[in-house]
């Protein structure tokens, strides 16, 4: 801690026994000190880096102790503010964070339940959205219980209204008549696959792409195929190579934001991707399920060929994961049959999330939580950027993830293992790569969204900064 300038150091009587992981000793001596009053009510616990330099440990150490001192509720964090002894008193966060957040205590943003930090995960951030959500769904149950907690008959208007509203995009919107609710991006995207193709076709996908959606069809019978990458996306002349020799159904694309890259397409090279779908009687899927908050201001695939692109988006990343909604907008005359395959392959629509979704949707609440995220993930990529001494500028600063490539001699799979072993989950490159191949691009993702508080996420990103930068000759695994 600082007072006036002077640096004021706790010494916590950390327990020697050594059959015990030093984190909980520690969490252990901070439980004592609060219980012998070395400790009171509203203390400010010595920053991180601090403390983990007087003890001679890691920053993820000293964060994993603080971690199981909050579980035990012996503390609580503000958000960019630091750890402080619980007051027995109930207490309003006082945040400078989003305005949402204003409205909920921080103690209702957990920390990951396995005691990890999660960087392996883009879910919307908390900021206050639960008690939001929360009082839509007891109106729901309070207008209609029987249909709340039945099974789903047919589709409200209501719900398309909000899907072609949520779905609209670089001033294109989608028609009403064109748009199927689903549950979530991914069943709207099984429901496509499986509709336009058949199996034994082929379908394509960026060398570096959310690869859950080929390993999905590839167990219904699809077969995927890799086409190589720039800064700006798909290579067209790869495309076309691809497209003349192996004969493909569809393409499926992230250009508002790639996952991993996080790179945008700009409106050249989908011009010049659109081109060629015509010329070989390609199929789409637009995925823009990180474009919802990033407002990319470039009209989508869908504008340019709405006779051949499915569109697709939802909730998940821009106000609540948990809601499991989507939309899909299809191209003329498709709607139906997305339906029929997307309830044959889900079981159907829940009607308590899907009215729920469309209530946030038409009422403004929605859009006031994606505006909160938004400076959310602003703030948490300007953490990022400091920790890692960057300038992320344009679209790739309001990505809820950084795709960072590793020096050598570190491979993707040794850095995720010593990562995992400082109690921090990320992403390897395998998890974005569609088929097996032989090139390794050395990288990482980091997910900056997911972790409940600032200061556990500033604790990993400065861990994975001095991995990076001391180099895999002095990581040993301990696993």
């Amino acid at each position: 801690m600082t007072k006036r300038g002077v640096r004021v150091t706790i010494r916590f009587d950390v327990s020697d026994d050594q059959r015990t992981p030093f984190y909980l000793r520690l969490a252990d001596a901070i439980e004592r000190a609060i219980i012998d009053g070395v400790l009171k009510p509203g203390d400010k616990l010595p920053a991180q880096r601090d403390i983990a330099f007087d003890l001679k440990v890691t920053v993820g150490t000293i964060g994993r102790a603080y971690q199981i001192a909050r579980e035990r509720g012996l503390t609580t964090g503000e958000v960019g503010r630091g750890t402080y002894v619980r007051k027995h008193e109930p207490e309003t966060a006082k945040s400078d964070g989003p305005a949402l957040l204003r409205n909920s205590t921080v103690d209702s943003i957990p920390g990951p339940e396995s005691g990890d930090a999660k960087l392996d995960s883009t879910s919307a951030p908390l900021v206050g959205q639960a008690d939001e959500i929360a009082s839509v769904y007891a109106a729901v149950l309070r207008d209609s219980p029987a249909k709340a907690l039945d099974y789903v008959r047919g589709v409200p208007e209501s719900w398309v209204e909000a899907g072609a509203e949520w779905l609209a995009t670089g001033g294109w919107r989608p028609v009403n008549e064109n748009v199927v609710p689903t549950l979530g991006v991914n069943a709207a995207i099984q429901g496509i696959i499986a509709t336009a193709t058949r199996p034994g076709d082929r379908i394509v996908f960026e060398d570096l792409s959310y690869a859950a959606v080929a390993r999905a069809a590839t167990m219904i019978g699809r077969a995927p195929l890799v086409v190589a990458m720039d800064e700006d996306g798909m290579l067209p002349e790869e495309l076309e190579r691809c497209a003349a020799r192996q004969h493909p159904r569809m393409i499926f694309l992230m250009p508002a934001v790639n996952n991993p890259t996080g790179r945008t397409m700009p409106l050249k090279r989908r011009e010049e991707i659109v081109s060629i779908a015509r010329q070989y009687n390609l199929l789409i899927i637009e995925d823009n399920i990180y474009g919802k908050i990033t407002d990319v201001d470039v009209p989508p695939i869908a504008a340019l060929a709405p006779e051949r692109t499915f569109f697709v988006s939802g909730l998940s990343k821009s106000v609540a994961a948990g809601l499991r909604v989507g939309w899909a907008a299809c191209p003329r005359g498709q709607a139906i049959r997305v339906t029929v395959a997307h309830n044959q392959l889900t079981g159907g629509r829940p009607y308590l999330n899907m009215e729920v979704a469309a209530r946030l949707v038409l009422s403004g609440r929605a859009e006031a939580i994606r505006q909160a995220v938004m400076a959310e993930i602003a703030e948490r990529s300007a953490l990022f950027d400091r920790i890692f001494n960057v300038t992320t500028t344009g679209q790739a600063a309001a990505v809820p993830y950084r795709w960072v490539s590793l020096p050598a001699p570190w491979t993707s799979p040794a850095f995720q293992l010593a990562a995992r072993n400082h109690g921090i989950r990320i992403d390897g490159e395998d998890e974005f790569q569609s088929v097996r191949g032989d090139r390794a691009h050395h990288c990482v993702r980091f997910g900056l969204s997911a972790v409940g508080e600032r200061d556990i996420l500033a604790n990993a990103l400065e861990v994975l900064k001095g991995l990076i930068d001391s180099g895999s000759i002095t990581y040993v695994s301990v696993a």
